[in-house]
């Protein structure tokens, strides 16, 4: 690809959480990775500064510009010397990744309360956090694009019991929208991306029969990887999406298209019930 067509050229970029602590790459990675192939100058913001280097180091074998932060999302005072530090080292921002997310398990009845507040801090309040620095020097600017991680659980209750989770990334879907007609006439683009069922290093602990469970559940009967996210974190973060914001962009191989009952016929069970039965209750 010659560099006059490269998508993001001449931007600067912080991604949050843009290490990876598996063996599998992280969305956060993933994403930093393509930006820079795109032509961003890329600040990786993580708390484990080992991490982070993982992510710089393969950025800088394919000839990108990546440089670390280490710091903590729901501080305020990291998340404010984050962006000074990509302004100071690249001299603008024109791009937010707010990838950094954590999960704790939990129904209303039985969560802990510090892993509710502590999700709740990583997950949502530090979109704020990163938002209340990086808009100003956007603006500044003339402008930029923020693009926020949520999940098809901030959207449908999930199977896991992780009220907190589902609940900070519900709260990042209003944010997202609330942020976009706030800040669209300074020219700032505020969009989200709900991943799905995912192999990731979120989720590298998962059990083969759970993957399994997780890739039966949607249209398309595949899993998907960080890749698929970061692709569509591309495209939002270009002038491609110019006209784009406000959006929530599942990334879910069809999980949230179709009710339950619709996967079964697909699924090789051998529960197969009759499409033609009409199962709704007449009006």
């Amino acid at each position: 690809m010659s560099s006059s067509r490269l998508r993001l050229k001449n931007k600067t970029a912080i991604v949050t959480g843009g290490g990876t602590k598996s063996a599998l790459v992280g969305t956060g990675q993933a994403i930093a990775i393509l930006y820079a192939r795109e032509g961003a100058r890329v600040l990786l913001m993580d708390i484990d500064e080992a991490n982070a280097l993982k992510t710089q180091e393969t950025i800088r074998k394919e000839g990108g510009e990546a440089s670390v932060f280490v710091g903590d999302v729901s501080r305020h005072e990291d998340c404010q010397a984050m962006v000074n530090t990509a302004v100071s080292r690249y001299g603008s921002l024109n791009i937010l990744f707010n990838n950094v997310g954590i999960s704790r398990p939990g129904t209303a009845v039985d969560v802990k309360e510090e892993d509710w507040d502590t999700v709740l801090d990583v997950n949502l309040k530090s979109v704020m956090l990163t938002s209340r620095h990086a808009i100003p020097m956007m603006i500044e600017g003339g402008g930029g694009t923020i693009v926020n991680v949520s999940s098809i659980d901030g959207l449908r209750a999930g199977w896991s019991r992780n009220i907190s989770y589902a609940a900070a990334k519900a709260g990042v879907i209003g944010m997202t929208r609330n942020m976009a007609i706030q800040h669209g006439r300074d020219n700032i683009r505020v969009n989200c991306i709900a991943p799905g069922h995912l192999n990731a290093s979120l989720t590298s602990g998962l059990s083969e029969s759970h993957r399994e469970m997780r890739r039966r559940a949607n249209a398309l009967g595949t899993e998907g990887t960080a890749w698929d996210v970061a692709w569509a974190a591309v495209f939002l973060a270009s002038d491609e999406s110019r006209w784009i914001t406000g959006v929530v962009l599942p990334v879910d191989a069809g999980t949230l298209a179709a009710h339950p009952l619709s996967i079964m016929p697909r699924d090789n069970t051998g529960i197969l019930p009759d499409p033609d039965i009409d199962l709704h209750f007449p009006a």
